[in-house]
């Protein structure tokens, strides 16, 4: 890992599972280093970490949606989660900034963001970033599949 004092954005790595599992639990989504390990084989998302004196001290997750209603790929930050310990540093602000370009580079014309309605400090960083509040998130738990798949199933009709 990076032995810098300079915080270094980078892709997620099967080797950052456990800082990654610890990141994941503060934002309230508990999992094993092995699931995360499984998922980054197998989403469609980018992860992006900052380590920081030899460590990952936070992860930015996205996603690339093309949509039918836009003439460019909408892209969404998932999850954001700076280390307890280490926020204020601007390492928040790092990984945003990264996945912005990043974002722009696989040619999304609009970036969104979710975050959980009572997380007022999150709120306050994103307008502070540059984004406004233009919208509202439902969300309804569904069975999962019976193969568990992560693979998305194609639209009935689709060719």
């Amino acid at each position: 890992m990076e032995s810098s004092s300079q915080p270094m954005v980078r892709p997620a790595r099967a080797e950052d599972s456990g800082a990654l599992s610890e990141l994941f639990g503060q934002l309230g989504f508990p999992c094993s280093p092995t699931d995360v390990v499984e998922r980054l084989g197998s989403v469609a998302d980018l992860a992006l970490v900052v380590a920081l004196e030899a460590s990952v001290r936070g992860v930015i997750t996205l996603n690339v949606m093309p949509v039918l209603h836009r003439p460019a790929p909408v892209g969404r930050i998932s999850a954001l989660v700076v280390a307890a310990n280490h926020r204020g540093l601007g390492l928040g602000r790092l990984l945003v900034a990264a996945a912005e370009s990043e974002l722009a580079l696989r040619g999304c014309g609009l970036v969104e963001v979710t975050s959980n309605v009572q997380l007022e400090q999150a709120h306050a960083f994103y307008k502070a970033a540059g984004y406004e509040l233009t919208s509202y998130r439902f969300k309804k738990e569904l069975a999962a599949a019976p193969n568990n798949s992560s693979k998305p199933t194609p639209l009935r009709g689709a060719a």
